[in-house]
């Protein structure tokens, strides 16, 4: 029994196949084309060649897809939306999306904020304006794809927004998609909900191609696989799941690589570095999942609070731009070839001087042809490299939280342009199967849940709080597709709010474990 994996790149779609050992058996890298489609089915059809097996033995099939991301980015094919707040009269005073550009604030049909909502400590500020929700609903009806319902403070309560959904589904009816801040955001009414919004526009991009995939592999003799999408967490979650959640698809690549490294070179808590053929994505292992980023992040020019991978990019990929200027100074990047390194690079024919071709150059990497760069002055290319080296050790350190050197992870497919030997690094490793780490991370990953609350220990005592808080989450990880008895609680944190009175505190707690449908 095998699991196949793919993950979309910027410059490849790569894609593994693994055994029931989870040992690699085909590893393929296909370039991402302009249809990002034809690239994922692409690199399907590579590996399935390579591996040459009975395609009805894959169990289990995972994507990891940049599509939302680049619907988002791009403003294409996201659907008309309603949007409804929960929480006047006190939050009148700024609309939904109100800092939104024009080109994508245009996903909304119309908006509305009526009666209703709640304090920081579950007291409520109005009551709820049913009679305005209904008629809200009733003035779109037929006009939307999805609705995406927000309340103040429904992180401490979602009474409200659960009683908009159902009036929204009595209403609009059940082919329309209902998205509810409290199951997206965390605390923050703005960013939570801009997330919503965001998730409720992204309806129709993940209907259609979760729906493809299914159908393309079915129509490949992949006809007993279960398929999963990998979430920005570094877990996975059904067809269903990500249906009803697309965003949480919003940057899984990096952390699909950095789950895939953590299995690769056994290791739990590391730098991973994840070079491709335009960037460079740092994260941080801990406990073996990527950390989570502790601040807001803006999406597509969209400021917004749900979970997001503490990652940062930098403009050095294989295919980045080297060169000299006229004051003797090198760059590198942060334009480059892209996809089309095969073509483009120096070692492959092309007439583009890259870093990869800098890196042949030095005899750290055997791609391509060697005699093609040997033109290049090594002085030169010893420059451009120290220029490489200084770009990713900057990376390493505003990623470490103390001075103290740490272990580090080279993987992707442009890992081979760096040495191993960066300051600020412990230990520093290439492992086997570097370069398709992100399909392998896609393939391995587990299934999570979170919970997030704010808590009053004065009302809750803290033990019986966090108590409650782990069943939330392990149910979530449940219900997400894990099997009950394998999940573990893998995160977990209450952090004192000193602006709320009593004892005030928010609770966070992680869970994970196998696919229901484990090899």
């Amino acid at each position: 029994m095998y699991k196949l994996g793919i993950d979309v790149g910027g410059t490849n779609t790569d894609a593994v196949l693994i055994d029931e050992n989870l040992k690699v058996v085909a590893a393929v890298k296909n370039p991402t084309s302009g249809d990002i489609y034809e690239g994922i089915m692409g690199a399907v059809d590579a590996v399935l060649a390579q591996a040459n097996i009975d395609r009805k033995l894959i169990k289990q099939a995972m994507l990891g897809t940049t599509q939302c991301t680049n619907a988002i980015v791009e403003r294409k094919g996201l659907a008309p939306i309603a949007i409804l707040r929960i929480g006047a009269p006190a939050s009148v005073g700024i609309p939904p999306m109100v800092d939104w550009s024009d080109d994508i604030a245009a996903v909304a049909v119309d908006t509305a904020i009526i009666g209703g909502g709640f304090e920081f400590d579950g007291k409520r500020l109005a009551d709820f304006d049913e009679a305005a929700c209904r008629a809200f609903f009733e003035g779109v009806k037929g006009k939307v794809e999805s609705a995406a319902i927000s309340c103040v403070f429904a992180g401490v309560r979602n009474d409200d927004e659960l009683a908009a959904a159902a009036i929204a589904r009595e209403v609009l009816g059940d082919d329309v998609r209902i998205s509810i801040s409290s199951e997206i955001g965390s605390m923050g009414l703005v960013e939570r909900e801009n997330a919503t919004i965001l998730n409720a526009a992204l309806h129709l991009v993940a209907e259609r191609f979760t729906e493809g995939f299914a159908k393309s592999l079915a129509e490949r003799g992949i006809t007993e696989a279960d398929v999963y999408l990998s979430q920005n967490d570094g877990t996975l979650m059904t067809i269903d799941h990500a249906r009803r959640y697309p965003i949480l698809t919003i940057a899984c690549g990096p952390t699909n690589s950095i789950r895939g490294a953590s299995y690769l070179s056994r290791m739990d808590d590391a730098i991973v570095i994840d070079v491709g053929g335009t960037t460079t994505d740092l994260g941080v292992l801990q406990a073996g999942f990527p950390r989570e980023s502790g601040v807001a992040v803006t999406i597509g020019g969209v400021r917004t609070n749900f979970r997001m991978p503490d990652v940062i990019s930098i403009g050095l990929g294989g295919g980045s731009i080297v060169r000299e200027h006229e004051d003797g100074t090198v760059t590198v990047g942060p334009d480059s070839v892209g996809y089309e390194i095969t073509k483009k690079a120096l070692v492959f024919g092309g007439d583009t001087l890259t870093a990869t071709d800098i890196a042949v150059r030095l005899g750290m990497a055997e791609v391509g042809d060697a005699s093609k760069v040997a033109h290049i002055d090594e002085e030169f290319a010893k420059k451009a490299m120290a220029v490489m080296r200084e770009m990713v050790e900057e990376g390493i350190d505003m990623m470490k939280v103390s001075n103290d050197d740490i272990d580090a992870i080279l993987v992707g497919g442009g890992c081979i342009i760096l040495p191993t030997d960066l300051a600020g690094t412990a230990t520093c490793v290439k492992p086997e199967f570097s370069g398709c780490a992100n399909a392998i991370g896609s393939a391995i990953s587990k299934v999570s849940g979170t919970y997030e609350a704010l808590v009053d220990y004065d009302e809750t005592p803290r033990d019986q709080a966090l108590e409650a808080a782990r069943a939330a989450a392990i149910e979530a990880a449940v219900e997400a597709g894990a099997v009950r008895e394998t999940v573990e609680i893998i995160d977990s944190e209450d952090v004192p709010l000193q602006y709320y009175p009593g004892h005030t505190n928010r609770v966070k707690v992680k869970a994970a474990g196998d696919l229901s449908a484990a090899l």
